[in-house]
């Protein structure tokens, strides 16, 4: 029956129109339980797909605070409460409507149009159309496009192929031999930004080499896994700690690639675990998991360990200090590219501007002064210097200054570099630093002071400085008058440290006469020189070194500086007698105030946690920072010095050196040291770092409890508190128990346990499972989660064996003998 529209009601051919259209656009939308976008739907505005178990979400959303719009997908909120998003579509195509913008399958591919209706993203397949072709976002986090007339484990299509900044477990990171791609990680540019930054991790592209690499633009190299050696990528060693994730590495005829997953052991403990593998903004790559008791993602892993060590972290022109608590800085004459980039998103990539045009740029600039030239010390040199063969450094500031294009000179070690154009990868090191050397750059003269308008103010101040000047030259004839004293006996040595005659630091400390304390190095004493300066000078014991070798390990001692290191002043060598002047440290050394000395300030928790800090900062410098690596080798309270803000700085670095190396002599020197000493001591395998990593988790113990950590009872039985603490951890318990009564239970928490758990790691048997100290810093500063600790091998024998252990006394020879037997 055909429809007669002229004698038709025309409300009622509306209605059947409406009609039409309505169920035309219910048809098309996705369901809202759905995990697929079939041929007939799509995908538009707030409409989502939920993966069949509700672990992914796919939709639309917008990263931060940004205007634009992406089709993503992120972790369920029902799972993870904070939005998470693990892939991103258009990542360089942004969406600014995304009820006119729509997703669906055109011509057998999965389209996103935007809202003038133009394709900015599609899975770019040359595939027949099909009715029976589907988009599905399954649980693993991976969005497949088949075909659900045929193998629904067959692909056409699917996002594991194409990863943004995140690698999920199951995802396949390296090259296909067969399409001669390699998948790879790169960063997003900023946390409002998805598009691909600067930083990717990648498997070697060149040498075929079974290893991955952080690259800065795709281009230049800052970090290597080393190769896979069957077991772990040989750089990598915190690998072989894992129990929580099974990593694999393939190399067949389809391509190389690494892949990893949650431990089917570990998720029957833990069946919620949720992790995830990230390459940040920063270029850092870090492994997360999410606690849902703290619903807050926890750091597992990262690397490089600190921002500086990624390239060019800061930018052109920007300067990277780890003394800084933003990290990042603009050399002088020049502002962040985007305040608000800088500031707010954290994103340093854009880097530094001038704050003023150089004259040699602009022509219109020709009366004006000419460019000046900014020293900038103890800073890393930029790479790929332009070497010029010049006699001087007043060549090579003219050749510099000659060349528009030159930003930068330095001259060190008689040689000439020159910089043009952008300052990339700078470092701003602490005074002192071996590494540091000094870069002029290229200022315009407005960014220096103008003599002519200051000519005035130049005569005021020499005018009224008359007087001021008369009074110093009294100052100054008194001073010479008293150093004429013992100017014949006192020299300066590289400019730094001072050698003296042994007759004036006798005078000094009153023929030796105030003691401050002693130790396996020597014994400490307190003077005061001519100009009223408080010093420590330290007698040293069995030096057995000739006059030029103990000045030269001296002078390279005196050229470590750190605000955590007890700063070496100068030393006097006078035959066998030799001795080291240091700064005098008003508070006393750490244990004074931490065992309960009735003449001593008690340390609150915040101290404490201060201190404890501090302490580690140092030996990160030692250990990662010097020329070459120092180990302390007696790392206690007693060579924790405070100052007179209670700031801590370490004592007696680098004396191991002085008093040989070897292990027999090195081991009786240090012997009179209680429960500090790390189990390689008595093995006789080489000493590293790691010595004095153990030394600090058995230090930090004593932080806790406010006593040594090997005490005797009345009864004889011998108390040793890092087992009672660790046992402690292990089953859960009350961990304010362990706090320093004196406290009163004064104390966060959550540092405690962080602590607590920080020290079992430092003290595991097997050195490899101990953590850096770099680690630890960034531990103790919360910045990398803390896991949960195995109970170290030695701690449970000594609950099995008290009777048969022995702890390292003062003792003879023979004692000593007996002691590493039973041990």
């Amino acid at each position: 029956m055909a429809l007669d529209i002229k004698n038709t009601n025309p409300w009622f051919v509306f209605s059947v129109l409406f009609m039409c259209i309505s169920l035309k656009f219910h048809v098309s939308s996705v369901s809202a339980d759905s995990d697929t976008v079939s041929a007939n739907q799509s995908l538009s505005g707030d409409q989502t797909i939920v993966s069949a178990r509700g672990v992914f979400v796919l939709g639309f959303f917008k990263p931060g605070n940004s205007s634009n719009s992406y089709i993503g997908m992120w972790y369920n909120l029902d799972k993870v409460s904070e939005q998470t998003v693990v892939w991103v579509a258009n990542r360089d195509k942004p969406i600014s409507d995304i009820y006119s913008s729509v997703l669906r399958i055109t011509n057998g591919n999965l389209v996103l149009f935007d809202e003038s209706q133009k394709p900015i993203w599609s899975t770019d397949l040359n595939s027949t159309t099909t009715s029976s072709i589907e988009a599905v976002l399954l649980d693993e986090g991976n969005l497949v496009l088949r075909d659900r007339s045929d193998n629904l484990t067959d692909h056409f299509w699917q996002s594991f192929d194409h990863p943004g900044h995140t690698w999920l477990p199951g995802m396949k990171i390296g090259f296909n031999k067969r399409t001669k791609v390699n998948h790879l990680l790169t960063s997003w540019k900023n946390k409002e930004d998805p598009a691909p930054g600067l930083f990717s991790l990648e498997l070697d592209p060149v040498d075929g080499s079974n290893q991955y690499f952080l690259l800065w633009n795709r281009s230049k190299r800052y970090w290597a896994s080393g190769a896979w050696n069957g077991l772990i990528f040989s750089s990598v060693p915190e690998m072989r700690l894992n129990y929580i994730y099974n990593y694999s590495f393939i190399s067949d005829n389809d391509g190389r690639y690494f892949t990893y997953d949650v431990s089917p052991t570990f998720l029957k403990t833990e069946p919620q675990f949720t992790s995830r593998f990230i390459i940040d903004a920063s270029g850092q790559i870090k492994q997360l998991y999410w606690l849902y008791s703290d619903k807050a993602w926890i750091q597992f892993w990262s690397t490089p360990r600190q921002p500086c060590q990624v390239y060019a972290y800061c930018g052109e022109f920007g300067s990277c200090s780890e003394q800084t608590q933003s990290f990042c800085g603009c050399v002088p004459g020049f502002k962040p590219n985007s305040e608000h980039n800088w500031n707010l998103l954290h994103d340093h990539s854009g880097g530094c501007v001038r704050e003023t045009q150089l004259q040699c740029e602009n022509n219109s600039l020709a009366n004006r002064e000419s460019d000046k030239f900014l020293a900038n010390p103890d800073i890393t040199l930029p790479e790929h210097p332009q070497s010029v063969a010049v006699r001087n450094i007043t060549k090579c500031k003219t050749i510099c200054f000659n060349d528009c294009s030159c930003t930068a000179y330095a001259y060190e070690d008689n040689a000439c570099s020159i910089w043009n154009r952008n300052l990339m990868n700078l470092q701003q090191l602490t005074k002192g630093d071996p590494n540091g050397k000094t870069i002029y750059i290229k200022l315009a003269a407005s960014e220096f002071s103008n003599p002519k308008k200051n000519k005035e103010t130049v005569i005021g101040v020499a005018v009224g400085s008359a007087a001021l000047v008369l009074l110093l030259g009294l100052v100054v004839i008194v001073y010479l008058i008293r150093k004429k004293r013992i100017g014949k006996t006192e020299k300066a040595v590289e400019g730094s440290l001072v050698a003296f005659a042994y007759k004036d630091l006798q005078n000094a400390t009153k023929n030796f006469s105030e003691k401050l304390g002693s130790g396996g190095f020597g014994s400490v004493f307190k003077g005061v020189l001519p100009d009223s300066s408080v010093i420590a000078v330290k007698k040293l014991e069995s030096i057995n070194q000739g006059e030029k070798q103990f000045r030269a390990e001296v002078s390279s001692i005196g050229s470590i500086q750190h605000v955590n290191l007890v700063r070496l002043c100068g030393f006097c060598s006078a035959g066998s007698r030799k001795l080291l002047v240091y700064d005098y440290m008003s508070n006393g050394s750490l244990d004074s105030h931490l065992f309960d000395r009735k003449d001593s300030k008690f340390l609150d928790w915040k101290t404490r946690y201060k201190i404890a800090l501090g302490v580690a900062r140092g030996l990160v410098y030692l250990h990662a920072k010097c020329r070459d690596c120092i180990i302390h080798c007696d790392i206690k309270p007693e060579n924790i010095l405070l100052d007179a803000e209670f700031h801590p700085k370490v004592a007696d670095f680098g004396l191991a050196k002085l008093l040989g190396r070897e292990f027999s002599r090195v081991l009786t020197t240090i012997r009179g040291t209680r429960g500090y000493l790390a189990p390689e001591w008595i093995s006789g395998v080489a000493i590293t770092a790691k010595a004095d990593v153990y030394s600090y988790g058995m230090m930090l113990f004593e932080f806790i409890s406010g006593r040594r950590n090997c005490e005797q009872s009345e009864d004889g039985e011998v108390n040793f508190f890092p087992t009672w603490a660790v046992n402690r951890i292990a089953e859960g318990g009350d961990i304010l128990s362990l706090l320093d009564h004196r406290l009163e239970g004064n104390a966060d928490v959550e540092e405690i346990s962080r602590m607590l758990k920080v020290a079992c790691w430092c003290i595991q048997d097997d050195e490899n499972h101990r953590p850096s100290m770099g680690q630890v810093v960034q531990m103790l500063e919360g910045i990398v989660d803390v896991t949960q600790p195995p109970v170290p091998r030695s701690l449970r024998i000594f609950v099995d064996n008290q009777e048969h252990i022995i702890f390292f006394t003062e003792s003879s020879s023979s004692q000593s003998s007996q002691t590493r037997k039973n041990t």
